[in-house]
């Protein structure tokens, strides 16, 4: 183990397409995700508003958080991810050498909230504190904080600035 590192993916964007739930030999489930993120900006030199977005491949190996996307989750659903980044390795049927980089939540590590409204009706946002989350804290086998998100302090003060 390399002291003094950090392997810690956080992404919010949307689901690219309906989870995809698949069963272990053991019976656990794991549950592959597409996510995906964008940013825009203007050209300078043209002025034109470009946009690029970018997918991430997620694999859910936690089994409360697998059970959640399972039963709560659908193609376009907004979610903030907390993982790990990993990349696997494999040879295909005709021996070429596969590489795969995801961002990988285990059982004891990893978090995702949905930050849609119940029944996919919006509303919820990262920074109003809506949506539920789901982390393992390590505490149980499950990991599911099912505690609403905290809004951020400034939303306790509903008064005008006073200067």
């Amino acid at each position: 183990m390399v002291a003094g590192s950090v392997n810690k993916v956080i992404l919010v964007g949307n689901l690219g397409r309906d989870p995809e739930v698949r069963a272990m030999q053991s019976g656990d489930k794991v549950v592959n995700l597409s996510i995906a993120t964008g940013e825009s900006w203007k050209d300078k030199t043209t002025g034109e508003r470009k946009e690029k977005t970018e997918w991430h491949r997620v694999v859910v190996f936690n089994q409360g958080i697998a059970t959640i996307c399972e039963r709560y989750l659908k193609k376009g659903a907004k979610v903030y991810i907390e993982g790990q980044l990993e990349t696997r390795k494999w040879t295909d049927k005709d021996g070429v050498e596969k590489y795969s980089t995801e961002v990988v939540l285990r059982p004891f590590r990893g978090e995702l909230t949905m930050l849609d409204g119940k029944g996919g009706e919006g509303g919820a946002s990262a920074s109003s504190g809506g949506g539920r989350s789901f982390r393992d804290s390590g505490d149980s086998g499950f990991g599911m904080d099912q505690s609403p998100a905290k809004a951020p302090m400034v939303e306790e003060f509903e008064d005008e600035i006073p200067f």
